[in-house]
């Protein structure tokens, strides 16, 4: 663990990783730790990593031997309450082994020899990054359905809360519930809520999409059948309506469902019984329906393509999720919520969205409503390759100038940040090499990268060949429009 007096708090530590049988004083940059006043332990297992209660962990690789023992460490890596910091000899960084460690495992490297300063430095950052992680994810306590923790809609917006508001109170009832909706609304979410609120939360959930099914299946799949009622029946197979027994019917896009089917489906609902198919016993049904459409069922009724008898059967309270287009308020924190879900599954280190992708966002007209903004937020992570998604990540083209509304002092900052972001890139993170490329000074660099919270992943100080300067130089083209800032107001110009 890592304890240091002047930057660190006292009931704070940093787990420090190292192979047994290399002393820790043998290690220049540890003995430089020690010296600034770090207190520095070592942790060979997950196991005492776990009890030390350590957010911020130190991967020391100073040579080949801790990469054939990397094995031994992963489970402790993969710990998810440490964020782990990799301290990395200059010469090691290219090897294959390393990029897999850093991609797999690390919050952030260094390639050493390096400034403490530097070193410190990250480590702030990492802490920083390993608060934020450990904060609730949910980002509307509030608004969350009364009495359903687990749903996973969310929405502060009044359409939302009007419909918590609903299944809440249909929850109380065994009435049949009809909800409407666009495809991609949160149909099937909003009937698991209701039956995770209702008194039959405890027995199943069963979902029948009707317009997934083959017509010629249907009643094999709804009632079952007995052995031998028809080729290929070798045993008995109970069907969805008596497999949700005591619990909840789902029936989803109920408006697909054949003619001859919803003859069959209103008798059920009249009597309450089954038989499966081939048999000729009579099975007393208790489960409660919930349907679903994104079609008008009222105008299938006038055209005669719903049976009128069973659309009062099912629509005694119907409810509404509303679109993401009448939800607008509610589309850059569902972003942000899907984006902390998929870029920990995806181990991926990115900032966030940037100003043109929440713009596109909130412009975008939503087709495929939430199902839709999950998809693209997920293929964003996936995608990207800079430090932020950009609308193009997100599967829309480039965002217009013309059509961003930004303030001056914003555009200013986003040309800023993009610059630094591209001479970290070309300078490969050599912080000095890109202080020159950028024509400011080193210092003046560090305060930007603080400022716009960007984080170089290899702090190298060594001086660069003449000839690969101006090669870099070179390559980087200040005078590109996404760049630069003719007002002369930039702090890069």
């Amino acid at each position: 663990m890592l304890h240091d007096s002047t930057s660190f708090q006292r009931n704070q530590a940093v787990v420090l990783l190292q192979p047994p049988g290399h002393p820790l004083s043998e290690c220049p940059v540890v003995s430089t730790m020690r010296h600034v006043g770090m207190v520095l332990h070592e942790c060979h297992t997950a196991e005492q990593a776990g009890l030390t209660g350590c957010s911020v962990g130190v991967v020391l690789v100073a040579d080949l031997m801790w990469l054939q023992r990397l094995s031994t460490f992963e489970p402790m890596l993969a710990h998810s309450g440490i964020t782990w910091v990799g301290l990395i000899a200059h010469d090691l960084v290219g090897l294959p082994a390393v990029r897999n460690l850093v991609a797999d495992y690390l919050f952030n490297f260094i390639a050493l020899p390096a400034p403490i300063e530097h070193i410190v430095l990250v480590l702030r950052h990492a802490r920083g990054m390993a608060f934020v992680r450990t904060q609730p994810r949910s980002i509307w306590p509030e608004s969350n359905i009364a009495g359903d923790k687990h749903s996973p809609m969310l929405g502060r917006t009044p359409p939302m809360q009007r419909l918590f508001h609903q299944i809440k109170r249909v929850a109380r009832t065994d009435a049949p519930v009809m909800i409407d909706g666009q495809s991609g609304t949160g149909k099937e979410l909003a009937a698991q809520s209701i039956h995770r609120q209702s008194a039959r939360r405890h027995a199943p959930f069963v979902a029948v999409n009707c317009g997934a099914i083959p017509a010629q299946l249907f009643q094999s799949e709804l009632f079952g059948y007995e052995k031998g009622a028809f080729t290929g029946a070798i045993q008995r197979r109970i069907g969805r309506i008596e497999a949700a027994q005591g619990g909840t019917l789902f029936l989803d896009e109920i408006g697909d469902l054949p003619m001859d089917m919803q003859v069959n489906l209103l008798r059920f609902l009249q009597e309450k019984t089954i038989e499966r198919i081939g048999g000729n016993q009579t099975l007393t049904i208790d489960v409660r329906i919930i349907a679903a459409t994104h079609i008008d069922l009222a105008d299938a009724v006038a055209r005669g393509r719903f049976r009128e008898d069973l659309y009062y059967r099912i629509n005694v309270v119907c409810i509404t999720t509303p679109r993401l287009a009448e939800r607008l308020e509610d589309i850059e924190d569902l972003a942000r919520h899907y984006f902390a879900r998929f870029a920990s599954r995806h181990n991926k280190s990115l900032r966030g969205f940037s100003k043109a992708a929440l713009h596109t966002l909130l412009h975008h007209s939503w087709p495929g409503n939430v199902r839709e903004l999950v998809n693209r937020v997920q293929r964003a992570v996936v995608m990207a390759e800079g430090r932020f998604i950009q609308p193009e990540d997100l599967g829309f083209g480039p965002a217009s100038p013309s059509t961003m509304l930004m303030s001056l002092e914003d555009a200013r900052a986003e040309a800023d940040r993009r610059m630094i972001e591209r001479a970290l890139s070309q300078a490969r993170n050599q912080v000095s090499v890109a202080a020159q490329l950028l024509g400011i000074s080193r210092v003046t660099l560090y305060r930007l990268i603080d400022k716009y919270r960007l984080k170089p992943s290899i702090f190298d100080e060594r001086p660069q060949p003449e000839s690969q300067l101006l090669q870099l130089v070179s390559t980087l083209n200040p005078t590109e429009p996404d760049c630069t800032n003719t007002d002369g107001y930039s702090e890069l110009i």
